[in-house]
């Protein structure tokens, strides 16, 4: 019998076995949490560009086919880049679903006008 992995744990495991091997090899043990995280999001942001080059943004531009390979590869990095900030925020799998599974109800309550914050529920664009 195959014992079924939990993918999320096991990308977590991943990224943790990456980032400690990243951390030896380029003898970056004194880098603060908080610095890893910054050159995280500036990695993000990076990322983030290549893939919008990859959907056509440029509105002025003739649009090229979009290359659905290379969108998915975009992702994958920012992928990459977002569990090694959950794992310097001492976030784990379990966490991450968790809040994401709480936040993702109240979106929902906010689109239906059932949240405490106001100015999301799609009947309230009707109203005005």
């Amino acid at each position: 019998m195959t014992e079924k992995v939990d993918k999320l744990e096991h990308i977590f495991a991943l990224q943790a076995a990456f980032d400690e091997e990243l951390t030896r090899q380029r003898h970056l043990e004194d880098v603060e949490p908080e610095v890893w995280i910054q050159r995280e999001v500036l990695a993000i942001v990076s990322e983030l560009g290549e893939l919008l080059a990859e959907v056509n943004f440029k509105w002025w531009k003739n649009p090229k086919p979009v290359n659905q390979d290379a969108v998915k590869e975009e992702l994958v990095d920012i992928l990459h880049f977002f569990v090694s900030m959950c794992l310097k925020a001492g976030f784990d799998a379990e966490e991450i679903y968790q809040g994401y599974l709480a936040k993702n109800q109240e979106n929902f309550r906010r689109q239906a006008g059932l949240s405490d914050k106001k100015g999301y529920a799609v009947n309230e664009l009707a109203a005005d």
